[in-house]
């Protein structure tokens, strides 16, 4: 009987899938339009056309959820599986609603948060009771809504099953997962199992299609590293092939960068549990850094706790995002966009048709000859504001991001700045209509980050600083009224270089142009929208880790 009502569920869904089109909105609010033959997005920001059966073909339909999870009171207690159950299934309610609403907009795939059925903060015995097992789907193939009394303690799994029928979709989603290990076994812990921070895969007929162990754990002494690290792809019919990663692990070579690198992956799926730090690493911002610095389509889902600092979702192409991040709503949001199957990337130096531009020109004229002056047959021109900028600005340091950076200030209308640590050098080469009543900063960071994390970086940083003083310079601050023109560059040793960019709002922008110049990795930006919180190239040496 249950396995009829499912193949009712399913064939009612296809019949009831109709085309969604979803054009750019404000950071809050997502325009959704609905796709006939043809249809003319009124008021949208971008004032986009699209033609339905043309984005069927090319393009897939896309959510995720900021969720805003209802948690343990106490994660220290013990309490019983039932409980447990209780509180899971009161997100697992919400879960279900919000698929589906998105199944009646045509979501083909939809993502979930990390922690958000469970919550966070448990101990390794607190969180047992909120923890299913999990068999392996590389040796087991399995459909648990349609099985669910083949294995025990798998009510959660079951759940997920089912709202993927129900959705007549992809979908992603995080739990908490057990596995029982031998005493023979060297890496077995003391009591008997390993627990992980576990996404799961199911496809649109409930079956379980593959999981991810997350490897880079932010201090979650409630699970264990897996021995081996998981590389987990899946394949859909709509657009080929995803790659599955877990929060911090963004910020790590395995298995993000590997991923992509050595699994023909175009499309990520990325539950988080993110705190924002300004000014580098907000949720949006290095989600937005990610999905340019790889040419990739990044589906990132995190939970809803503003008093945490947690919030921060999006839908991210290297060319646009839909997002959500808001401190101070305590709602949670659905995003849904209209996704390409195979997203186009930012033009590199080496393909770009911008070097008649002026300033553009000035920036490849410093980084090929003297950057002081020009010279002609008879008399050498030296820019007297130029050499002022580079020659007579203070130096100073302030910490960002718990890192001692080295800083010059950025004054007047217009400069070429450049500061230095240890290997690294960054440049700026700016233009301002008008000098606003703050302060910005050109920063510079080249060591070992041993806060929250230890790994290695390298960090070009035009910032607006908290107030006018400089010891204010990497405050956190997410308001701004300064537009500027401009490049940044620096000579990194690393090829794996993400571009942070914020402006007024906590509103994402896309650099015009970046890649590398003679042995300089270069970002360029004009035509801001509104003021500029922060633009950044932030890299990272894994094998300095």
């Amino acid at each position: 009987i249950a396995r009829k009502e499912t193949q009712l569920i399913i064939k009612m869904n296809h019949l009831a899938r109709f085309m969604v089109c979803i054009m750019s909105g404000t950071r809050s609010k997502l325009a959704l339009f609905l796709c006939g033959c043809y249809v003319v997005a009124l008021g949208a920001h971008t004032g986009e056309e699209c033609v339905a059966r043309h984005h069927e073909a090319e393009s897939y339909v896309a959510a995720v959820y900021e969720h805003p999870s209802i948690l343990s009171p106490n994660p220290l207690a013990l309490t019983s599986r039932q409980q447990a159950l209780e509180l899971m299934n009161q997100n697992l309610d919400i879960y279900e609603q919000q698929v589906m609403t998105a199944a009646q907009k045509g979501v083909q795939i939809m993502v979930f948060p990390e922690d958000g059925i469970h919550g966070f903060n448990f101990t390794r015995t607190s969180i047992y009771p909120f923890l299913d097992f999990m068999p392996s789907p590389q040796v087991v193939r399995w459909n648990p809504c349609l099985e669910p009394h083949r294995f025990n303690d798998t009510e959660v799994l079951q759940r997920l099953s089912c709202m993927a029928i129900k959705g007549d979709m992809f979908l992603v989603a995080n739990l908490g997962t057990k596995q029982p290990c031998h005493i023979n076994d060297p890496g077995c812990p003391d009591d008997g199992r390993y627990q992980f921070n576990t996404d799961v895969v199911f496809s649109s007929n409930g079956t379980l299609v593959d999981r991810y162990r997350k490897h880079n754990l932010y201090f979650e002494a409630a699970f264990d590293v897996p021995l081996q690290v998981d590389h987990t792809t899946f394949d859909t019919p709509f657009a080929g092939r995803f790659g599955v990663f877990t929060c911090f692990d963004i910020l790590f070579f395995s298995p993000a960068v590997r991923l992509l690198r050595d699994y023909e992956v175009k499309h990520v799926v990325y539950p988080t549990a993110w705190m924002n730090q300004l000014p580098l690493l907000a949720a949006i911002e290095i989600q937005k850094a990610f999905a340019v610095a790889f040419g990739v389509n990044v589906l990132a889902a995190n939970v809803h706790h503003p008093v945490l600092g947690m919030t921060g979702s999006g839908i991210h192409t290297p060319l646009k995002s839909f997002w959500y991040h808001d401190m101070e709503n305590p709602n949670g949001r659905l995003i849904i966009a209209q996704v390409a199957k195979n997203p186009v990337g930012l033009i590199d130096a080496e393909n770009a048709t911008g070097e008649m531009d002026p300033s553009h020109s000035k920036f490849l004229k410093i980084l090929s000859g003297d950057p002081y002056c020009e010279k002609d047959a008879q008399e050498v021109h030296c820019d007297e504001a130029t050499k002022w900028n580079r020659n007579a600005l203070p130096i100073f340091h302030s910490e960002m991001m718990y890192d001692n950076f080295t800083l010059v200030p950025v004054w007047g209308k217009e400069g070429y700045l450049h500061v230095c640590s240890n290997g690294l050098c960054c440049y700026l080469l700016y233009e301002r209509p008008t000098v606003s009543e703050e302060l910005y900063a050109l920063g510079v960071f080249d060591g070992l980050h041993t806060v929250h994390g230890t790994y290695y970086i390298q960090v070009c940083a035009l910032v607006r600083c908290g107030g006018l003083g400089f010891d204010t310079c990497g405050q956190e601050i997410t308001e701004a009224t300064g537009i500027f023109e401009f490049h940044l560059w620096g000579n990194f040793s690393t090829s794996y270089i993400f571009p942070l960019f914020l402006t007024s709002g906590m509103t994402l922008d896309v650099p015009d142009q970046l890649g590398w110049e003679n042995d300089h990795y270069f970002l360029r930006k004009s035509g801001l929208s509104s003021g500029l919180v922060t633009a950044a190239l932030y890299g990272r040496l894994y094998e300095r880790d």
